[in-house]
């Protein structure tokens, strides 16, 4: 899902995740592919309904009409009898998701089972738009639940290109769903509401319990991130915090030594600050997707002397600064790391914005406070999507302000749910929580069906939102069946069982273990399901 800031940061999850902490469980970095994928697998469109549901108040006015919901496939490996695989696209243009047609786990299944392929994109994403624009009014059909219909809809009535005289729609031929993330969690409840379209389901990294304060975001990042790097960050946001709330006087001071005095708004400058540890979330297995800023980030302010570019000139003022914000004792200790944090900011993010030819501001950058731009919502303002998502039934919000006072937070205590709410007002003019019973309904944590899937990352920062989540029965800890599996891919991330490689890209340690065993089992599992359906079991 998409990052939730100000106007320069909020990105669709095909882009690199802008490090701020309030984003989408989707939110990646994905690099343009070398083959041209869109001539491979040449888009295609079906006409479905924009309300599915007219018995139900909350879309009226109700609408009567369709739209073109877009997708992809590829029947290099049907043969009759094979099945249908079809990953939800999730909250991105399904462009995004067309290497998963050629190599990963998709492309895996459907060799494995003589079957077809298919991305899907999700309504109001790339170009499946129902609505002439995204007005709040206009967004009402943006639900989970009319996305499902969906998604249901489709295989009921797709007729495959080049497969015209072959019945190919569900329940006929046996359907099965993937997704990651968002994407998971919705192909989760879709085979709860849908037991008869969708045969079974793999849910990777499904938040399926969606939470509004979603502050446990950072804490598999405390636990598994190096310590060292963690100890300082952690210490360096607690001496903005400590100076931004409780010795405001030196505020103009620190703000200046980041080069940000162009920030208008404590809490937007405090957001800029925690973006780093946000890059996190996209470290991946596979080198052509990984985010490596994180590291990049750890290896800045743990190296034991200044980096190119920090300046040796404003040792003063930094001790200055760590004095005032309670960290006398640490002054020594933190200096060079402080003044590394500092030349990873100006580098990172103000270098690039106030060196760029379009004359923005650090304010039009990086500031939540801007109702101009939120007011828009034409169709070129694709960001909307998502955050109405969130504001009106998933949550999510990261903040800082969560985090329990028995000890220091990754993200300033300034990220507020009042401050990460702000683009819901805006946007949207919501100012209450989410209906996060929406969603929750579907069983939550706690969510269970034969033939559904959980696969999550040990390390995910979204597994506290999944199944696997402590806060689950049993401590997120059941026993994984061929009907149900439950499995945790060691040292992974977020869906990175998504993920794969040409053969002729391999090598001893890529995939690694633990992804290769795990995909081994999600095609031994859904060939066991293949086998079921043809037995003609329930």
């Amino acid at each position: 899902m998409q990052k939730r800031v100000g106007r320069h940061n909020v990105v669709t999850c095909a882009q690199k995740v802008d490090h701020s902490g309030q984003g989408s469980p989707d939110s990646q970095y994905l690099q343009k592919r070398e083959v041209d994928l869109a001539s491979l697998y040449p888009e295609h469109n079906i006409s479905v309904p924009i309300d599915h549901f007219h018995n139900d108040t909350s879309y009226e006015p109700h609408s009567s009409g369709t739209f073109d919901l877009r997708y992809w496939f590829d029947a290099s490996y049907y043969k009759d009898g094979g099945p249908v695989i079809v990953l939800q696209s999730g909250e991105t243009d399904g462009t995004g998701r067309l290497p998963f047609l050629q190599k990963g786990l998709l492309h895996q299944l459907a060799q494995a089972t003589n079957g077809i392929g298919v991305v899907l994109e999700h309504r109001y994403y790339g170009t499946s738009f129902p609505t002439p624009d995204l007005s709040t009014k206009n967004l009402r059909f943006l639900t989970t639940d009319q996305a499902l219909a969906d998604m249901a809809y489709f295989a009921q009535h797709v007729i495959f290109e080049g497969l015209e005289e072959k019945n190919l729609t569900a329940p006929g031929t046996a359907y099965f769903g993937y997704g990651g993330s968002y994407a998971g969690a919705f192909v989760a409840f879709l085979r709860l509401v849908y037991p008869d379209v969708y045969y079974g389901t793999i849910s990777s990294s499904g938040v399926t319990q969606a939470i509004w304060d979603f502050w446990t975001y950072y804490e598999p990042v405390r636990e598994y991130g190096p310590p060292n790097c963690i100890s300082i960050h952690t210490k360096l946001i607690n001496v903005v915090d400590i100076i931004l709330q409780n010795n405001k006087k030196y505020t103009p001071q620190l703000k200046i030594a980041f080069g940000l005095e162009g920030i208008t708004y404590d809490d937007d400058f405090a957001q800029l600050l925690s973006y780093p540890i946000g890059g996190w979330q996209g470290r991946n297995w596979d080198p052509e997707v990984n985010d490596p800023s994180f590291d990049e980030y750890c290896g800045n302010i743990t190296y034991p002397s200044l980096t190119n570019n920090a300046s040796a000139n404003s040792t003063a003022s930094i001790r200055e600064l760590l004095h005032a914000g309670g960290y006398s004792d640490y002054n020594l200790a933190l200096t060079i790391p402080m003044a590394n944090f500092i030349n990873y900011i100006k580098t990172t993010y103000v270098s690039p914005v106030l060196n760029s030819d379009g004359n923005q501001t650090l304010d039009q950058a990086y500031s939540t406070h801007n109702q101009t731009f939120y007011g828009q919502d034409d169709l070129s303002q694709t960001w909307r999507s998502w955050p109405y998502q969130y504001c009106t039934q998933w949550g999510f919000l990261q903040t800082g302000s969560g985090v329990p006072s028995d000890r220091l937070s990754l993200v300033s205590r300034l990220l507020t749910l009042e401050y990460n709410s702000l683009i819901c007002r805006y946007a949207f003019n919501i100012t209450t929580p989410p209906d996060t019973e929406a969603v929750n309904k579907y069983g939550g944590f706690n969510i269970s069906t034969p033939r559904l899937a959980i696969i999550d990352g040990e390390e995910d920062p979204w597994r506290g939102a999944s199944p696997h989540s402590p806060q689950a029965k049993n401590g997120g800890n059941r026993t994984s069946t061929t009907e149900e599996p439950f499995l945790l891919i060691d040292g992974a991330v977020h869906h990175w069982d998504e993920n794969g490689l040409f053969p002729n890209e391999t090598t001893a340690t890529l995939p690694p273990a633990p992804v290769k065993e795990v995909q081994a089992q999600e095609v031994a599992f859904v060939k066991a399901w293949l086998e079921d359906f043809r037995a003609g079991k329930a």
